[in-house]
């Protein structure tokens, strides 16, 4: 049996293979450039959403014990926020999504690192910042190549 520590390591290296794929697509097959921002942002969206869902069931469990750092409320909010906010990213044109897609997963780690952190085992919060170190940077590299060009 695979330890749960290991396993997220494994999926959550594995789900970086199409963000990195992307960028080096971007890259290098600037003819394609419209069509790979497109999967980029499709793809940057569903991992958003993925990741906000955990806040849902973690408020359930909140709901008879108020002396953590968020309520119940504030977490499912802030679980629809992200949620919300991945779907209106594919809305807007591709600006937008440099920018929307950049700072949500900012601030999913923020949440994560300053108020959900006594949730979260140590190894899952230091395999989130490796994780979300490498999402960012795609980010941003597609946002230069949207702003500035191939």
């Amino acid at each position: 049996m695979i330890a749960v520590a290991r396993l997220a390591i494994l999926v959550g290296i594995a789900g970086l293979i199409p963000f990195v794929g992307a960028i080096i697509s971007l890259l290098t097959m600037t003819q394609d450039s419209a069509v790979i921002l497109q999967y980029f942002y499709i793809y940057s969206a569903g991992i958003l959403a993925f990741m906000a869902g955990i806040y849902w069931p973690l408020a359930m469990q909140l709901d008879n014990n108020r002396c953590y750092p968020l309520s119940p409320l504030v977490t499912m909010l802030l679980s629809q926020l992200f949620f919300v906010s991945a779907g209106i990213g594919l809305l807007l044109p591709v600006v937008g999504q440099v920018a929307l897609y950049t700072v949500a997963y900012l601030a999913l780690y923020v949440v994560d690192a300053r108020w959900m952190k006594v949730y979260w085992p140590d190894w899952y919060l230091k395999l989130r910042l490796g994780l979300t170190s490498v999402v960012l940077i795609c980010q941003v590299t597609a946002g230069l190549v949207v702003f500035f060009g191939q």
